[in-house]
Parts: structure tokens; sequence; C-alpha cells
């Protein structure tokens, strides 16, 4: 045993001493497809400053488990060395013995700053910046801010946003970029290189999704974080934003898949997670299907009267979802987006729904012309009423995909207007909701049409 716990550090020592002379991200792909032991062992040998850069990429999965294993020293040392976001990440995920543990060994400002970062909300402004930020009193020179930013560059975040402050009250006044602030006169007061617009700012309690939308509209490399006195107590910068997006995004794809979304990475979920996740939604949209089932009970004596119609039941059902899918999918977007609120419901109304007839329309005359080729090439014999049976599956499809675009486009708003997230609107659960509605469409349609004839 202890030789191969010899063997294993060993392997430990030289991986980490090829490691070290890679590139960060290769750094973490290779420590990802290692267990937790090979991991801490590699960065209790990595350099100091080397542990920290692995350790603040978000694509490094295994953070909280290997800091657990390392010595509580090493662990503390390197929490408190990491960017203050991705330590309160980091440290979120860890057991709370562990935290306790740890928060000894960290230095009293990164225990400050993992507190407040911790009390904010999640998905909030406050939960992804970071405190470590370049920020000069306005009475300061260019060439005196650029010697304040050489001296602490390797303790921020960024250096290429930097926020005057008023040297008397301490709130924001302005922010500069690097690229102005070197073409600037070093002689001149750093006021002098500014831009004459105030700084566009949010406050912590902000939606990280607006925080994301701010720094798409007006360019930016990083957004201020101000108080309600208007001081600058973090910054949310374009890199936070995109890892937070990329997780709001794959969240939304999962609810959309009519699933909870999944708090971690689809190999690291234990078995059981992974089914409570799943269970309930499929269980609610089975409860959905068995209502198809008690409509086509209530029809049973159509059916009996005429089996032909039931060829065409997974066609119209189908093509309702498709529709009702469709319709969800770019509304989510649009709203994600801010393309839409909640004000321009009539708007997508009115527009889904002839776009719904059209498309309806066009599916129609495809149905319509399926049977009559089959029934004429005699492919399939649909009896001596062919005609009617085309009808009715052709005007169904209208009606079908009408409903289904303009149901798939105003659940969305609904659920927002209720509270709940309109990625809830999940393209099964429009399905399932369609599939209903279109049997008592498709038989409703057939008892005018085929009345006297089949039925």
């Amino acid at each position: 045993m202890n030789e191969t716990a010899e063997k294993t550090d060993l392997l430990a020592v030289t991986l980490a001493h090829t490691l070290a002379q890679e590139h960060v991200a290769d750094i973490v792909e290779t420590l990802n497809e290692q267990d937790s032991a090979t991991i801490a062992h590699i960065l209790d040998e990595l350099p100091f400053e080397r542990a920290v850069e692995v350790l603040d990429q978000s694509e490094f999965t295994a953070a909280a488990e290997a800091l657990e294993l390392l010595p509580e020293a090493r662990a503390g040392a390197l929490l408190s060395g990491m960017s203050a976001d991705r330590a309160a990440d980091v440290f979120q995920e860890l057991d709370e013995p562990v935290r306790l543990r740890l928060a000894g060994r960290m230095d009293r400002q990164t225990r400050s700053d993992l507190k407040k970062l911790l009390a904010y909300p999640e998905h909030s402004a406050g939960s992804i910046m970071t405190t470590e930020f370049v920020s000069v009193p306005s009475n300061w020179t260019v060439e005196r801010t650029l010697d304040h930013i050489r001296r602490v560059e390797r303790s921020r975040e960024t250096v290429y946003a930097i926020y005057v402050l008023d040297a008397a009250t301490r709130k924001l006044v302005r922010a500069v970029s690097l690229r102005r602030l070197i073409s600037g006169d070093p002689a001149a007061p750093v006021e002098s290189v500014v831009p004459a617009h105030k700084p566009i700012t949010v406050t912590p309690d902000v939606d990280r999704e607006e925080v994301a939308r701010l720094i798409t509209k007006y360019d930016l490399l990083a957004v201020p974080v101000v108080d309600e006195g208007e001081r600058v107590i973090g910054i949310v910068t374009f890199d936070d934003v995109i890892d937070a997006m990329i997780e709001e995004t794959t969240e939304d794809v999962q609810k959309l898949g009519g699933m909870e979304a999944l708090d971690e990475p689809y190999n690291e979920i234990g078995f059981f997670a992974m089914i409570k996740k799943r269970a309930g939604w499929l269980s609610i949209l089975l409860l959905g299907e068995m209502l198809t089932a008690s409509a086509m009970q209530h029809f049973e004596g159509e059916l009996e009267k005429a089996i032909v119609l039931t060829l065409f039941i997974p066609l119209i059902m189908s093509s309702g979802g498709n529709s009702g899918s469709q319709a969800t999918s770019l509304i989510i977007r649009a709203l994600a987006l801010r393309e839409l609120s909640l004000k321009d419901w009539w708007r997508v109304a009115f527009r889904e729904l002839p776009s719904g007839l059209v498309l309806g329309s066009i599916l129609g005359a495809i149905g319509v012309a399926r049977i009559a080729i089959w029934q004429l090439a005699g492919l399939y014999d649909y009896g001596p009423y062919w005609a009617l049976v085309a009808a009715t599956v052709g005007a169904t499809l209208v009606g079908i995909v009408t409903f289904g675009s303009l149901m798939g486009s105003m659940l969305p708003f609904a659920l927002k207007r209720l509270g709940f997230d309109p990625a809830s609107a999940s393209a099964p659960l429009v399905a399932t909701l369609v599939d209903v509605t279109g049997l008592l469409i498709y038989f409703g349609i057939a008892a005018v049409l085929l009345r006297g004839t089949l039925l």
C-alpha cells in the first residue's frame, strides 16, 4: 500500500512539473481527466501562482473536491490568492465543516469579500462581481495612475477599465480605459482623459442577464457595481458574464427539453439526482397525455364508424406540437434577448395568427395531396369518401397549426406574467397541451364534414 502511495506521489510530482510549463487551459483539461486525489497532489506540487491560476478557471470542475483534500494551510492560501468572485463560487460548493476550517486559514480581506459576495441573491450582479478592480482619486495625474496600475495589476481582475472616484466622497465620477490613459499627457490630471458621459453602472441586485445586455449594448469590458451612495463595490467583467450566460443558456435548453435544470455537469451528477430532475416533468407530461387518451375515448364511437380517421392522428398531433414548439422557442429567445417585453404580447398574437394560418395551409395542402396521390395511384384505398377525408385532414391541419402557433407564442408571456421562467414553457409541455386540442379540432371538423357519410 505504501509502495502504491509512493508511486502515486511520484507520478503527481512528475505530472506537476510537466504541466507547470503548459498553457493554463491545457492544465485544466488534463486535471479534469484525473481523480480528485491526483488533482490535489498536483495542485500541491504546482508553483503557488500557477495553482491559483488553474483554480481561477471556471472550466476547472473539480476545484472544490481538490481543495478539501489539500492541507488546510495550502487550501486557505490558494483561496486567498484566487479572484474573489471565483473563490466565492468554489467556497459555496464546499461542505459546511470544510468551510469553517478553511475560513480560519484565509486572510481577513478574503473572508470579508466572500461574506459580502455570498450574501447576494443567486443570478444577481452582486453574486458574479469581483471586488478586485482599479480605482484612483480624481485629483491624481495620468502618470501617477499608470504607476499605480503597474503596482497592483497582478492582484486585479482587469486593468483595462479604471474607475475615477471623487477624492472626498469616493463616489464614482467617471470610468476610463487603459488605452486612453496611455495616450494621455503624463502630467495632466486623470480627469482630462476621461470620457464626458457618465459611466454605465448597475446595483448589486440587478439580474445578470441585464448586466450581459448592458455589456453587449455599450461594448464594455466591465460594468461597475455601485451601492446606494454611488460608491463602487465591485465590477462584473465580460468573461464573468460569458460564463454566467453559458450557464443560463444551458439551464434554458434543459428546461426546453422538459426537465429541471441540472446543478452539475452531466457526467458528475448522481444517478438518483438525475432521476429526480427528470421524473417530475415526465410525470406531469404523462398526466397531460392522459387527457389525450380521454379525448380519444370520448370519440370512440366516431373512431369505430370511421377507422380511417385513426391513420392521421399521429400526423395531426405532431404537426400541432411542432408548430407550437417552434413558436415557443422563438418567443423565449426573444424575451431573453429583450427583443420583446410583456406588453408586446398582442403584437406577437397578431403576427402568429396569420403565420399559423399560412403554415397550416401549406401543411394542409401537403396532407390533402398525400391522400389524393395514394388514393389515385392505388397505394391505399381510403374508401368512397376519400375526398372528404382529405378535406377533413387538410382543414384540421390549418386549425391545429394555427392554434399551436398561437398557444406556443402566448404561453411564455403568460408564465412570465405569473412570475415563472418563460423557459418552463418547454417544447414537450406545449406539444402535450396542443395534442389534446388537436384531437378536439380533428373530430369536430370530421363531425361536420363527414356527417351523413362515414359518421
